[in-house]
Order: structure tokens, then sequence, then C-alpha cells
């Protein structure tokens, strides 16, 4: 990877998000191509296994206000978030499965480790998946996320945001990054967002989109993906949790 393309991404660790000490890695990245090569075992072949055509979501797995009803709505305002996930070379990238996973609008997890003093909506699940179309578009259905305490530091709180994580042809071809929504005021004091270069924080940003607005039901909001070269998304590279 040229310095050109990984001035985008944010360091494997940074200092001011503690625990991105300990999750970041101690080595120089491993290149799997020239390990294949010199060494083809089965983590190779596994490495390379294509799995474009093996993703088979379900009916409702890109709409997170149904997919995990219990007896009534999930409660928060309704989000369509759409766009298109891209090449380097401004390509769209068809058969691509993306996935996301986020807070309820209260800012709780649906998950055994969050402890946060919020309530859990038992008709939302906070995770979703879908496959892009042939113009690499995406779409999905669900709630505004609400922000949270995450004890970095001295009352910090995570800007209201989306995990994405984006699969192409093989496992090692995948993306994981996180989605803003714009005029957050959190984020000037999130290290999260501020570990991104400069240059690059606007690319994690969504934009408000009327066109995807569905009268009297969403706010629609755009967020296209660029998987690699000098535009390319941010990676989140400390790790898939908050």
């Amino acid at each position: 990877m040229s310095g050109k393309r990984r001035s985008a991404h944010p360091p494997y660790t940074y200092p001011d998000y503690k625990s991105s000490i300990l999750r970041g890695p101690g080595r120089d990245p491993i290149d799997l191509d020239r390990l294949d090569a010199k060494h083809p075992s089965s983590m190779g072949v596994e490495s390379g296994v294509l799995l474009a055509g093996r993703f088979r979501p379900g009916e409702l797995d890109h709409d997170l206000t149904r997919n995990a009803r219990r007896g009534g709505e999930p409660l928060g305002e309704r989000l369509v978030v759409s766009g298109r996930v891209l090449d380097e070379c401004g390509n769209p990238a068809p058969g691509v499965l993306v996935e996301i996973w986020q807070a309820n609008a209260a800012g709780r997890y649906l998950h055994k480790a969050d402890e946060h003093d919020a309530p859990v909506d038992p008709n939302f699940l906070g995770a979703g998946r879908c496959v892009t179309d042939r113009e690499g578009c995406y779409r999905f259905c669900t709630i505004q996320p609400g922000a949270y305490p995450w004890k970095n530091h001295h009352n910090a709180w995570r800007p209201r945001h989306i995990h994405f994580s984006v699969i192409g042809d093989s496992l090692v071809s995948r993306l994981v990054t996180q989605m803003y929504f714009p005029g957050d005021p959190l984020l000037d004091f999130d290290p999260i967002f501020e570990s991104v270069p400069d240059a690059a924080r606007s690319r994690l940003i969504a934009r408000f989109d009327l066109g995807l607005t569905q009268p009297e039901f969403a706010l629609g909001y755009h967020f296209d993906i660029v998987v690699a070269g000098s535009g390319a998304t941010p990676r989140d590279n400390h790790g898939s949790g908050k």
C-alpha cells in the first residue's frame, strides 16, 4: 500500500484512544500474497476463498425497523441510509456484502458487555445486512442511533454513528469503518474520529439527502464507501467495538 493510500487511514494505535494501545498490532503487517507464494498452506487457500454469490440475506435483513420486532415498533427517529460501494477508480462494486451494527435510540447496544444506564429496545436488534446491486448500491432502513458514554476519558461520549463492514471477494478484503452524522457537536471531542487524518474525515460523515427521504416516514442519508485508492473511506483500525 502506497503512502498516498495509507494517509487516509488512522494509525493502528492512537494514544488519546486508550484501548487502541492494547488492540493495535505491535509488529509490521504480513504480506499475505508473499506468504501464500512461499508457503501455499491451508491458511492461504482459506484467505483466498471466493465469497461472491454466497451471501443470501433474508427478506428483512436490510430493514432494522422490522427485522427484530417482538410486538411493536422500535423507538426513535427512522432513517434511510443508502449509497454505493466503489473501487479506487470509481467503478461500482456489485455483489458485495454490507453489514451494519449500531446502538439504539437511547445509545444502548443489544450486547451483554454494554452496561450503559439506558433502556434496551426489545424491538430493535441494531444489526442488518444486504448485498450491493449491479450499480454497487446498498440501502438500509434503521433508527437514528443515540450518543453514549464510553469512559475513555473524563465525560467522554461517542458521537452518533453506525458501524459498517464491507466484504468483497474474500475475507481478507474486508473493510470496517464508521459513519457519522453531519453537525454532530461530539465529533470535535471524539478521539476515534480525530485519529483520522484531517483531509479524510469528511469521508466518514454522511450527507443528508432529501431525495432519499421518505415523506412522513424517514429522513434519508447518503454515504458512499470507497474501498481503496487515494479517496478511500478511512478504515476503523482500532477494532470493531464501540
